[in-house]
This record gives structure tokens, sequence and C-alpha cells, in this order.
């Protein structure tokens, strides 16, 4: 196979490296480095459109030719965005609110043509809903799994699985933090063969 151009995945992200990978495309990651506070009021579909689209932004000045894959993941709650938790009592608390509630996740994509400076952009949403947990429940889970480097404290790909009743959208990738299904859609566009 052979691809147009070089494509570049735009986070350091280990999870987002192994979905690409499934695409069985090369690709090279660079981390974009910049800033991802959320700005005051800002609703979380703009939030994650706004960082997936700056990431591949950044990282597209040092890559003029090839196509740039930004994406970024929020995770909301009763309308509140989780972010991902600063110890484990935080990660604790997370598990314990969600018990027995839905959890939305909002997946942004963002491909961007550096060479014409075309961008294609989508939110993709992923529902969780957690079956009652209890605190011996989530504290055995992190223990086994210290999911702190994820909004929401689980690893849905892994042992966090086990923390659900039941989930709802039309992209599973889409909750580990990259879409895949999206992702083909709009690389298929640029003239990349999938598979």
């Amino acid at each position: 196979m052979t691809t147009p151009r070089p494509l570049v995945l735009a986070s350091s992200s280990p999870y987002r490296h192994a979905l690409l990978q499934r695409l069985g495309l090369p690709f090279i990651a660079v981390s974009p480095g910049l800033d991802e506070s959320r700005r005051p009021s800002e609703p979380p579909e703009t939030y994650v459109g706004r960082l997936a689209r700056a990431k591949a932004t950044t990282v597209s000045r040092e890559h003029p030719q090839a196509v740039i894959v930004g994406s970024d993941q929020t995770c909301v709650r009763n309308d509140a965005m989780l972010g991902k938790p600063r110890s484990l009592q935080e990660g604790i608390e997370q598990l314990l609110a969600a018990s027995g509630s839905a959890v939305r996740f909002l997946t942004a994509l963002c491909v961007l043509d550096a060479r014409d400076g075309s961008v294609q952009t989508e939110v993709v949403p992923y529902s969780v809903r957690f079956r009652e947990l209890d605190q011996a429940t989530v504290e055995r889970y992190l223990s086994r799994e210290p999911a702190l480097d994820s909004a929401g404290s689980f690893h849905a790909e892994g042992l966090g699985i086990s923390l659900f009743e039941s989930m709802e959208g039309s992209d599973p990738t889409a909750l580990v933090g990259l879409p895949l299904i999206a992702l083909c859609r709009a690389l298929r566009r640029l003239g990349y063969e999938i598979p």
C-alpha cells in the first residue's frame, strides 16, 4: 500500500498511538506540547474541538507536507467536565460519583492537510453507564489498574470494562481516545487506501 503523504499523529498518548497502529499505515507521533487549559465558560464540545485543532496546527508547522491527526477527549457527568485525577483519592471519588450513572465522553478529531491547510473535524460522543459501585470495588480496581492518567479514572480498554453496566455510541474507539471510524473516513477523502 502506498500513502499519499507522511502521516503524523499530534499526540504523545500511548493509547492513541496504539489505536492508529491498527490501521497499518506508517506514521510518526509528535507531542504538540501546548497549554490544554479550558477557557472560562467554554462548552465541552468547543473545548475538545479547539484542542484537537490546536494540536494538529502546532505540529503542522514542523511537518508542512504531512497530514496531521489531532485528537482530544473530555469526560462529562451531570454537565460537569471531569479531568484526569490528580491523586488516588480523587480517582476514588470520581468513580464513586459515577456509580449507577451515565458518563458521556466527547472525542474530537482534527485531520489537517498541512500542504493546503484544509481541515476535517468531528466530535464523536460515546456514553458509558456505570454499574453500582462501592468503595471496596473502586479501591480494588484502582489497586489493580491505577488509571490516574485517564479522565474519569478508568481504562475501558482494560479492567475498567468490569465497572460498566452498558455502553452506547457509534465508535467504541472514541472511548479510548481516537475515533477510528471517523479517522478512516477523513483519510480516505485524502487518498489513503484503508484497508
